[in-house]
C-alpha cells in the first residue's frame, strides 16, 4: 500500500476515528505487515455517547450540528489525534442507510477529516448504493484523503 510506504518513509504515525465505517479504515491500515510502525490505534465511536466519551466531541456540538457534519468529523479527528498522540488522525462519519437519511442529510452522505500539526482538512462526499457499497466507498475515500493530505 502506497499510503503505508509514505507514512513509514516520513516517520509519521496515524490514528483513526470511525463511525460509519465501523473499523474498516483501521483494518485497511493494519493489513500490511509492520503496520505498527505507523498505526497507533482506532476508536470506533458509533454512538454519540462514544464520540463524546472516547473522542471528546462536545455534546453541544452534536446537539447543534449532528453526528453527520463537518463539525463532528473535525472534532473526531482532533480527538483521535489527541488520544493516541499521533502525528495524524483520519476520521469518518456518515449515513450508510438504508434508513436514517433526510433531505438535508441523505443516505450516502459521508464526511471525512484528517487532523495534523498543520490543521484539519475536511471533505464531503455522497456515495450511491446499498449500505455495503457506501461503507466500502467511504473507507477507500478516507484512505485516499489521508494520502492526499500528506502532500507532494
Amino acid at each position: 500500500m502506497a499510503l503505508a510506504r509514505r507514512l513509514t518513509a516520513a516517520g509519521l504515525t496515524v490514528a483513526a476515528a470511525e463511525s460509519l465505517t465501523g473499523g474498516r479504515v483501521a483494518a485497511a491500515l493494519t493489513r500490511r505487515p509492520g503496520s505498527s510502525a505507523y498505526f497507533l490505534g482506532s476508536v470506533v465511536a458509533y454512538a454519540n455517547a462514544a464520540k463524546t466519551n472516547l473522542l471528546g466531541v462536545p455534546e453541544t456540538l452534536l446537539a447543534e450540528h449532528g453526528a453527520v457534519s463537518e463539525a463532528c468529523v473535525r472534532a473526531m479527528a482532533e480527538g483521535a489525534r489527541r488520544r493516541f498522540k499521533a502525528d495524524l488522525a483520519v476520521a469518518v462519519t456518515g449515513i450508510a442507510g438504508p434508513d436514517g437519511g433526510s433531505p438535508a442529510k441523505p443516505v450516502g452522505l459521508v464526511w471525512l477529516a484528517v487532523a495534523g500539526d498543520r490543521g484539519v482538512w475536511t471533505a464531503v462526499h455522497r456515495f450511491a448504493g446499498a449500505r455495503r457499497a457506501v461503507t466500502a466507498a467511504a473507507t477507500l475515500e478516507a484512505l485516499s484523503f489521508l494520502y492526499s493530505c500528506l502532500g507532494p
